[in-house]
């Protein structure tokens, strides 16, 4: 952890020569500056090299505040407070600092290097590529991160176990970053607010962080909590998987008062076929109500994940990262060549240094006591702007000719280290062991309960043996039964328990629904048709999401969808409106459902190379993967992408059996 600065500005600004004048590459310290990132009204990003010894090497961020900002004790505070609230972070899923210190007179913090792009220049990417749709998977692994990421920092504790209550209030798509491996990274804790911060807050009339993205409270000015953080990742969800912005006023104060006054569009109004779950899960987490909101970044990502795993959603880092580099694919090129380049200048500036450049040279950290020396390895001399300037330009002019030459030695020397290497570990690489495996044993009572291992159904049901389970790792187990309670346990096996066996008591159904249905309907429940009094549905599984639909002859089909908590009785009252003829008694309903009292059957519909959403029998069933029941026969199965021409089959399934239609997108 970076302790406490006392911040004492330098009191001569002669002293704060102005280095970034100066040509790239050079030395900062125990750093080697390759190139500039960015630069803004305060501070400047660079791409460095950590030298230090046995040949270790290593590509970080160098962030430092600009010679003006250097008496802006306000600014130095925060950076600082941006060290040390990071230092005390380490997920994968948030950026990493290791140093903060003081070289030239410039404060520094030294972090991780994320090779990447953030969601803001993925979007122009997208649009340079003429890719009009980001796709739903990757949008659900990039939320998936932030979740995680947000969830850890808000329980971070210290080390006396108290809560940091850290909040970040600037979750946006600049600082969101995804890397070319897939990773999902939060950046800049610039203005995160903690315990830690004595003295600081909010200060009225001034707010923190990029409006669009601002919870209620937050753009009003109010105290706000983690829940904010929550609100904001809401609205990246909602863009992300809609394609449109939430909140764009004309100006800052209509963005502000579309948060504070006006009442949010739902993701189906914007975007036909929608999913309705993911749809619940994004306006739970934009409740104007923090108390209506998840109550914890860990809860929404539960959520998601659960929606993934229902949806059978292929979220995947490789995908991801496939995708990025497809984006990217000409600019990562050019970086990769650019790089080796500066690189090869970087070896020729540290070797005019000499070794006095290892690990702790030439810097200075910033502890309780204020600025003290880095280490007792002598600091080379300093030269003058000018100096560095000719000698810099001369010893280019040197290298000029045998430039070629050194970089093709160093890529040769670097090539054979590496097969000699990868020789070596090979000799000395053990012998691949096994991966160990558990069993679990389950029973229920009653038998034949359907089994859901980590979100995913089994063929088996209960009583069953299940082998080949993973140790280590979490195991979410589901039981279900039509009529029953869900039955839930998770554990972990291990080598010293490396079997389970579950007894399972499955509890009666206690939801209970009364319809009210005008005029008196065949009613389907879960795809199922329902066989019992019209009036009254008992015995359901509660906090389940279940599906009526309602047919009659003459009618247009509805279909409802509802959860319940345990002991609930929910009343559903309905009208149905009347048809113009089409679902005729012998044919397929107007709304596409089953007709009671038919043989039925199934149909699995999926897509290659993107989504689409898919009509069955003239009835929407949103966006693929989909399954439907139908009546046995034929049927006609279309499937219209966001771009391009519907595509249409025509199959046919016999009764009992499931038929699987596939479309390929281009």
């Amino acid at each position: 952890m970076v302790e406490q600065a006392a911040v004492e500005p330098p009191q001569d600004d002669k002293e704060l020569a102005l280095p970034t004048e100066l040509p790239l590459p050079r030395q900062f310290g125990k750093y080697t500056l390759l190139r500039k990132l960015a630069s803004g009204g305060m501070a400047e990003l660079f791409l460095a090299l950590h030298r230090s010894v046995a040949g270790f090497e290593k590509l970080i961020v160098i962030k430092t505040i600009l010679p003006s900002m250097n008496h802006d004790k306000s600014f130095i505070d925060m950076l600082l407070h941006e060290a040390r609230l990071s230092a005390t972070l380490s997920h994968t899923n948030i950026v990493q600092v290791y140093d903060v210190g003081q070289v030239e007179g410039r404060y520094f913090i030294a972090m991780e290097h994320i090779h990447g792009e953030d969601i803001r220049s993925i979007i122009r990417a997208m649009k340079k590529n003429a890719v009009t749709e980001f796709p739903l998977e990757h949008a659900l692994n990039i939320i998936l991160g932030v979740c995680a990421g947000l969830a850890y920092a808000h329980e971070k504790r210290d080390l006396d176990g108290a809560l940091l209550n850290i909040v970040h209030r600037d979750i946006s798509p600049q600082n969101i970053v995804i890397t070319f491996t897939g990773d999902v990274k939060i950046v800049d804790f610039g203005i995160a607010k903690s315990e830690t911060q004595s003295g600081e807050d909010t200060k009225s009339g001034q707010l923190k962080g990029k409006v669009p993205y601002m919870s209620p409270e937050q753009a009003a000015g109010e105290p706000i909590d983690w829940r904010s953080d929550i609100f904001a990742a809401g609205v990246l969800l909602f863009e992300l998987t809609t394609g449109k912005r939430l909140f764009k006023g004309a100006s800052e104060y209509e963005t502000l008062r579309l948060i504070c006054e006006k009442e949010y569009p739902h993701p189906t109004m914007v975007k036909p076929g929608y999913p309705p779950h993911l749809e619940r899960i994004v306006m739970r987490a934009l409740a104007k109500r923090r108390e209506d909101r998840y109550q914890s970044a860990r809860e929404m990502q539960s959520d998601l994940e659960d929606f993934i795993r229902e949806e059978r959603i292929k979220v995947s880092n490789v995908s991801l990262m496939s995708w990025m580099q497809m984006l990217f694919e000409a600019k990562l090129a050019q970086q990769k060549e650019a790089l080796q380049d500066i690189k090869q200048l970087a070896d020729i500036i540290a070797s005019q240094h000499g070794s006095a450049l290892s690990d702790g040279g030439g810097g200075t950290i910033i502890t309780n006591s204020g600025v003290g020396s880095a280490s007792t390895i002598a600091t080379p001399p300093k030269r003058s702007s000018a100096g560095i300037v000719i000698a810099l330009m001369a010893l280019l002019g040197a290298a000029a000719g045998g430039f070629l030459y050194l970089r093709n030695q160093a890529l040769a020397r670097e090539r054979a280290a590496q097969a000699a290497a990868a020789l070596e570990a090979a000799k000395e690489r053990p012998a691949a062991v096994e991966e160990a495996k558990g069993s679990l044993e389950i029973k229920s009572s009653p038998e034949g309960a359907s089994i859901w291992i980590n979100g995913d159904l089994r063929k088996e049901e209960t009583p069953a043996k299940i082998e080949g389970l993973p140790f280590g790792r979490e195991i979410a187990l589901k039981l279900t039964k039509e009529g029953f309670e869900t039955y839930r346990e998770s554990f972990t096996l291990s080598d010293a328990a490396p079997a389970k066996a579950v007894n399972a008591e499955m509890r009666t159904g206690s939801v209970t629904v009364i319809l009210k249905v005008d005029p008196p309907p065949m009613i389907w429940l879960d795809n199922k048709p329902w066989k019992g009094k019209g009036s009254k549905i008992e015995g359901l599984a509660a906090d389940e999401e279940h599906k009526l639909v309602f047919t009659a002859n003459g009618f247009v089909p509805k279909t409802v969808t509802f959860t319940a908590k345990q002991g609930e009785t929910k009343v559903i009252e309905e009208r149905l409106v009347k048809s113009d003829g089409v679902g005729a008694a012998g044919g397929t309903p107007a709304g596409g459902e089953p007709k009671a009292g038919g043989a039925t059957a199934k149909v699995r519909v999926g897509s290659k190379g993107g989504f689409c959403n898919v009509t069955i029998n003239g009835a929407s069933h949103g966006s693929t993967p989909v399954e439907a029941v139908v009546n046995a026969g034929t049927v006609r199965v279309s499937c219209k992408p966001a771009d391009g021409a519907s595509q249409s089959q025509v199959v046919k399934v016999n009764a009992g059996d499931t038929a699987r239609v596939s479309f390929k997108l281009d």
